[in-house]
């Protein structure tokens, strides 16, 4: 006699189906064909999205049926289709670069995932095992795959937790590892009086140019292509260094060599502006706790507590002055904390010494 299914099967059953392959490779098929930007002007038959987006009719009728499914797409009578609230979250302008991050995620990073075991036997990246060598190296290889992770980087510029410090003293601003600037471009917009200088690698900053120049701030910055690991190149003179989603890409020994440069770079009174997810240090869901793995599958890295931070920070001679967490429930589940240190062996100066944790 079998009876019902356990409620913890079907709750098991439900995880499954929503988060398996062919629920996310399912968007990556409507962001990589630009659906939510086809359907812009209103709902269209998938025989209409087949044809001008070069896919089998037959097929991407049965990809937008189960995007519909999912609360991406709104499904009508003859195979027509229109978007959701949601799915228009994955057109090319939306804010938060859901598009090019699913596009991301949905290429490279979804094979390296493959070979997961890997990681967890090892301890290291399975996209090195997987492609011979390390992901920004195959950015700097392939130029398809860096358009679209700069692409990410430019739309996706976690703009809300920068607005909780404040530029107004500052007159020249450092973005370490900034890609293609749209993080620093939404500085210099806020703050008219600021200078921006803007350091990644060439093909990191290759974007940056037209993009200053759509936002109007081009006359306020400057570009540099180097590396954040040589302390030469980091620029000097800054009175804030941004190193915005940087550090949770490298291990600890990396990320150190990193913030030493930096560090090397800084005029006394400077500060250090680090936004990062921080992991709380309690059970239960964080999404810290699954980018984590993403740092660990893709490129070696991780996400890290505060402790691990502080520590991180201390081994590189900075000194913590201000935490401001995100507030759970209430922040977007992307926001990262804001953390600020100044050089351990120099005051604050005009700078605030006080350390607040929310």
């Amino acid at each position: 006699m079998t009876g019902a299914p356990r409620p913890d099967a079907v709750a098991l059953n439900e995880l499954v189906v929503t988060t398996a392959p062919w629920a996310f490779q399912s968007l990556y098929v409507a962001a990589k064909l630009g659906l939510a930007d086809a359907l812009a002007q209103g709902p269209r038959s998938s025989d209409d999205l087949a044809g001008e987006t070069g896919a089998h009719p037959g097929a991407l009728y049965r990809f937008c049926r189960a995007l519909a499914a999912l609360g991406v797409l709104d499904e009508h009578p003859g195979q027509v289709f229109g978007t959701t609230a949601m799915g228009a979250a994955l057109s090319s302008d939306a804010p938060r670069g859901l598009r090019h991050f699913i596009i991301v995620n949905g290429e490279e990073s979804f094979r390296a995932w493959a070979e997961v075991m890997h990681t967890v036997r090892t301890g290291r990246a399975a996209f090195d095992h997987v492609y011979g060598l390390s992901h920004f190296a195959y950015l700097a290889r392939e130029s398809d795959a860096s358009t679209s992770f700069n692409a990410m980087a430019k739309t996706g510029a976690p703009t809300e937790t920068v607005d909780r410090c404040d530029f107004s003293d500052d007159q020249v601003v450092v973005d370490v590892g900034g890609g293609a600037g749209g993080l620093l471009a939404h500085l210099l917009e806020r703050n008219p009086k600021l200078k921006g200088i803007l350091l990644d690698t060439p093909a990191g900053v290759a974007q940056a140019p037209d993009l200053f120049r759509s936002r109007d701030v081009l006359d306020r910055a400057e570009i540099r292509g180097g590396s954040f690991f040589d302390s030469d190149s980091v620029p000097t003179g800054g009175d804030s260094y941004v190193l915005s989603r940087v550090i949770h890409d490298w291990n600890d020994e990396d990320a150190l060599r990193i913030l030493r440069a930096v560090r090397r770079a800084m005029p006394t009174g400077a500060r250090l502006v680090l936004i990062d997810k921080v992991i709380p240090d309690v059970a239960g869901f964080h999404p810290g706790k699954f980018s984590d793995l993403q740092m660990l599958v893709v490129l070696g890295g991780q996400e890290r507590t505060l402790a691990e931070l502080t520590a991180l920070l201390d081994r590189a001679g900075f000194r913590l002055t201000d935490v401001q967490m995100p507030e759970v429930g209430q922040d977007a589940p992307w926001a990262e904390a804001l953390i600020l240190a100044t050089p351990a062996d120099t005051g604050s100066g005009s700078r605030s010494d006080e350390r607040t944790e929310r």
